[in-house]
């Protein structure tokens, strides 16, 4: 039997081979019970699944215990051996089911009551435990039985004292919260930038310019401030719900006044509600929330750094955006299952430009995730996701890469199937590998379409209560089967790989205070070498929770 545990120790202190001892004298019991009016095959059938029983296959057990009921047994000790069963493999609530047919049995009824107390304490009912541990403890019947009842009934009721104890303060915490919560994350610091502006690495022909120019980038290097600051208050208001509103700036900020056009930074503020309740080992939660986001950019030159013109009129801004729109998440979870489902709809307003078309668009996503917790230390993932971004001014492109004002306004639709697996090394260090196929579909003519094979590595170690090293990794490898480099036939097929890196390193001074290191690497390779690019950002700052 399983020893019911309080806090992670014992709590009825019977060693293995006693309760080893137990369980073999009820399956011996179970063999002397038979009557010779069971069919053969019930008989055979039913010594099977005591044969798988001591060999720790349970479910195997179960199931040959299932086929003699089937063939006619319907015998106390069948169902005490399923209910046994069952608890061994952690379905307490059928183990109870089994074994309240098994107490009816004046031979099993002392047993089947010190069981059903460990039923009971497994599905989280105390008072129930003590009732079937004290049933045990007062009968004359068996003394072993008594006593490991007698050490039982001993361990819970010193447990719930000291649970309510805790309690009692948990209660006391609450009476002396406010009503409101206040979160503030504040992130400042200093940092290197080894390719401001994205700038292609090497010299190329411009196919997209009719002259065919020969282009030389250069790429600049800069030193920048990365900020980050996000506020939240909630209102706990109800007992599982709360109603918050949020606001976070993030951005960059260039110190030299001629790298001015690679600052760029967002607003976002967020009004909703978060729904969050636990009972045993299942949790629900939910994420229901309105987004409105204001991003600011220069649309620049990758080649020198400088801000685009049409015929001599500046767009520099045709990149700004307010976007907005609800979005919710919803996750329940079990022991080791868990499903979720998440639905976003946006509207984005870019800055309106009279010479080139707008990337106006609205946004809708669906998603959905499965994870299974195979063991404490590893889990598996999967994902799917289906989204579309639908233009309402910008033309799509034709099959020579052509983007006429005549062509059909641009959709792209996107179905994204992903899975991600980790593994915990240890307390303090686990690991992941993930990989996600995306097809992207041009809802025209097929010009932009793609698939995207993306390979990810995750790693996180904290080798010390107060430091934490966190790597994130990923591979990706674009295939367009229509579109050209330069958007023009003559350049041959567009091609695309990219590659990330991220290190970050977390250092906690105070229980509010952290200093922040990151390193950041990025190169993109492509046959349209315009887009092509290798940079590598370094920082560390201060980060201030409170």
């Amino acid at each position: 039997m399983r020893t019911i545990r309080s806090l992670g120790k014992p709590v009825i202190r019977a060693t293995t081979q006693q309760r080893r001892s137990l369980a073999a004298t009820a399956m011996l019991a179970v063999c002397l019970c038979l009557t010779p009016a069971l069919a053969a095959t019930a008989q055979d059938t039913f010594e099977d699944g005591n044969r798988l029983f001591r060999d720790d296959l349970y479910w195997a057990a179960l199931l040959r215990y299932r086929q003699a009921a089937e063939a006619g047994m319907d015998t106390p000790i069948l169902h005490y051996n399923t209910g046994v069963a069952h608890y061994r493999a952690q379905q307490h609530i059928r183990a109870r089911t089994a074994l309240l047919k098994a107490v009816q049995s004046p031979s099993l009824r002392v047993i089947s009551q010190y069981n059903l107390g460990l039923t009971a304490y497994a599905l989280g009912d105390v008072d129930d435990a003590l009732n079937w541990f004290r049933q045990a403890r007062d009968q004359e019947e068996n003394e072993k039985i008594r006593e490991f009842a007698i050490i039982a009934i001993s361990r819970l009721q010193a447990e719930r004292k000291a649970a309510d104890t805790i309690l009692v303060r948990v209660k006391k915490r609450r009476k002396e919260k406010k009503i409101g919560d206040f979160d503030l994350h504040a992130t400042v610091g200093f940092g290197n930038d080894s390719n401001v502006y994205r700038s292609p690495s090497q010299p190329y022909i411009d196919f997209s310019d009719p002259t065919l120019p020969l282009v030389t980038p250069e790429e600049i290097s800069g030193v920048y401030l990365p900020v980050d600051l996000s506020a939240k208050y909630s209102v706990n208001s109800l007992k599982f719900e709360s109603f918050f509103g949020e606001y976070r700036l993030s951005g960059r900020y260039y110190q030299d006044r001629e790298l001015d056009n690679a600052n760029e930074f967002s607003h976002e503020v967020r009004f909703g509600s978060e729904f969050d309740r636990k009972q045993r080992t299942r949790k629900r939660e939910v994420f229901s929330a309105f987004a409105i986001a204001q991003h600011d950019e220069t649309y620049f030159d990758p080649d020198d750094g400088e801000a685009r013109t049409i015929d001599g009129v500046l767009i520099d801004d045709r990149f700004n955006y307010v976007r907005y729109g609800p979005e919710m998440r919803f996750r329940q979870s079990h022991e080791r299952l868990s499903v979720g489902m998440r639905i976003k709809g946006q509207l984005w307003n870019y800055k309106k430009t009279d010479v080139v078309p707008e990337y106006d668009h609205e946004y809708f996503e669906l998603g959905t995730n499965v994870q299974y917790r195979f063991t404490k230390s590893s889990l598996l993932r999967l994902t799917a996701d289906a989204s579309s971004r639908r233009f309402g001014d910008r033309p799509s492109f034709d099959v020579n890469g052509q983007q006429l004002i005549t062509n059909k306004e641009l959709r792209y639709d996107y179905l994204d199937l992903g899975l991600i697996a980790r593994q915990r090394i240890t307390e303090h260090m686990w690991f992941g590998f993930g990989y996600e196929r995306t097809s992207r579909s041009d809802k025209f003519v097929g010009y932009n379409d793609y698939t995207r094979d993306s390979y990810k590595f995750e790693f996180s170690w904290s080798p010390s209560p107060r430091f934490d090293l966190d790597l994130d990794a990923y591979y990706r490898n674009y295939d367009f089967p229509n579109a050209f480099a330069f958007n023009n036939p003559v350049a041959g097929p567009k091609t695309l790989e990219a590659a990330y890196g991220n290190l970050t390193a977390t250092f906690r001074m105070t229980p509010h205070l952290h200093l922040v290191a990151e390193a950041l690497y990025r190169e993109t390779v492509s046959t349209d070498i315009r887009i092509g690019y290798e940079r590598k950002r370094y920082s560390i700052g201060f980060l201030w929770r409170q």
